[in-house]
């Protein structure tokens, strides 16, 4: 297997956020699972380009690589987006993980989220996704060391969310 790299993102890495999303969200339509992330590539709606562009300026970007080429990116900020209620202690919270399908840059990306959160001398680090479906998603955090915590309901009142937390 390939080394994964994980280096700091920027604006400049839009198109690569993009495209990764894109992917993924291909992926997710051909096992067909839409209610996570629908089925349009996030490169063509105007609101995912700029939530991208929005966390690629305000947040702790990344990318992760094997040989060079992106498999995946994760975004670290101070908080949650103003759906989920902030926790009365400093946290960081992951934003925009999309990783391409079987890499295990994923799971290294979460490695290194947990890392530079304890760096930063913070122990809490959070986490929400779609909990709908299969539950695959909320699995996987689990088995990356997260916890649930709180359930909740987004968007149109259709969209199943989870909200999970690991100690650093």
């Amino acid at each position: 297997m390939n080394r994964i790299a994980i280096r700091p993102a920027s604006i400049d890495d839009t198109a690569t956020v993009l495209a990764l999303f894109d992917e993924a969200v291909a992926w997710l339509v051909s096992q067909g699972r839409t209610g996570q992330w629908g089925d349009k590539p996030w490169s063509t709606t105007p609101k995912t380009i700029a939530l991208v562009e929005k966390y690629l300026t305000t947040g702790s970007a990344w990318i992760a690589e094997i040989g060079g080429q992106p498999v995946g990116t994760l975004t670290l900020t101070e908080g949650p987006g103003a759906y989920i209620a902030p926790v009365d202690e400093p946290e960081r919270y992951i934003h925009l993980l999309a990783s391409r399908h079987g890499t295990g840059a994923g799971a290294a990306l979460l490695a290194h989220a947990a890392e530079e959160t304890r760096r930063e001398g913070i122990s809490l680090l959070r986490v929400d996704c779609y909990a709908g479906g299969d539950g695959k998603l909320v699995a996987f955090y689990e088995r990356n060391g997260f916890t649930r915590t709180e359930a909740f309901v987004e968007q149109d009142g259709t969209w199943p969310g989870q909200i999970l937390a690991r100690r650093v």
